[in-house]
């Protein structure tokens, strides 16, 4: 437990100044980083570490993909696009496999640049986010709160009330209570994070009736993401992803809920219903 705890502070700190410097390279350098941290896990996780020539590039990609915005804003590389390096990670993968086809089979192929493709999507809508210098940091704010509240709420409902198994063969300790609890604390935790951001700045208004839905339905999205997570890792006879956090695993046991909510609010944000 106190392993547990210390990893959970550093943790907090380390993504605290992260958001303090969110107008600087750091913030894409952390999520480039995140990004290429939770695919090398996967391939780590399905054995795939092994082709170390296309782990390499889905990692670059992914970093790429991530960090690249710092030179656009200046006015440098502008000619290398998501379209162009996407394009360069393809034919990449293409003549790798035409060349070890014998031993790297369609399915690491497919599953190599799928994983390539749906991480970096993911941690890439917060970088999005960012780039609104006025509602941006509010909006990610909110977007980790919905991803991780969630299981607090389900935690102590669960602790207290919980009767019912959810899904015993992928969570046994999860129940239909525990999930209802978390579904109702996330929705109110997130209006009352938004209240808090309302009086302490100027310049946006939160959309509180499409906040607490939106806190009640990531609830629900970040559960299937951790539920997935949880049978990929069960298939592939791994207790954790990685062990960066000691006691909590790696990136991916700590952002496969996000993984999933990160889009889903973007969307809303994208389409005015977090913020008028």
């Amino acid at each position: 437990m106190k392993t547990r705890i210390i990893s959970a502070v550093v943790a907090i700190v380390l993504m605290i100044v992260v958001l303090l410097l969110h107008n600087t390279f750091v913030f894409e350098l952390a999520f480039g980083l995140l990004s290429a941290m939770a695919i090398a896990e996967i391939f780590k996780a399905t054995k795939r570490l092994k082709f170390t020539e296309p782990a390499v590039a889905c990692c670059a990609y992914a970093f790429i993909d991530a960090f690249v915005g710092v030179f656009h804003r200046n006015g440098w590389l502008t000619f290398f696009t998501n379209r162009l390096y996407f394009g360069i990670l393809v034919l990449f993968m293409c003549v790798y496999y035409l060349r070890h086809h014998e031993k790297f089979t369609y399915k690491d192929f497919f599953l190599m640049l799928g994983t390539a493709v749906l991480i970096p999507y993911s941690f890439g809508t917060v970088i999005s986010m960012n780039y609104d210098k006025n509602a941006g940091m509010f909006v990610i704010v909110m977007t980790m709160c919905a991803a991780w509240l969630a299981d607090s709420g389900a935690y102590f409902a669960g602790t207290f009330f919980g009767k019912t198994k959810l899904c015993p063969d992928i969570s046994p300790k999860k129940t239909v209570e525990g999930v209802v609890g978390g579904v109702i604390s996330n929705g109110l935790l997130m209006m009352l994070i938004a209240l808090i951001f309302d009086f302490a700045t100027d310049g946006f208004d939160p959309r509180y009736f499409f906040i607490l839905l939106s806190g009640m339905l990531s609830a629900v999205i970040g559960l299937i993401g951790d539920l997935t997570a949880s049978i990929i890792k069960r298939q592939c006879g791994i207790k954790d992803y990685g062990n960066i956090m000691p006691g909590h695993g790696g990136v991916m046991d700590r952002f496969d809920s996000f993984l999933l909510v990160a889009p889903f609010m973007y969307y809303l944000y994208i389409q005015g219903l977090l913020v008028k």
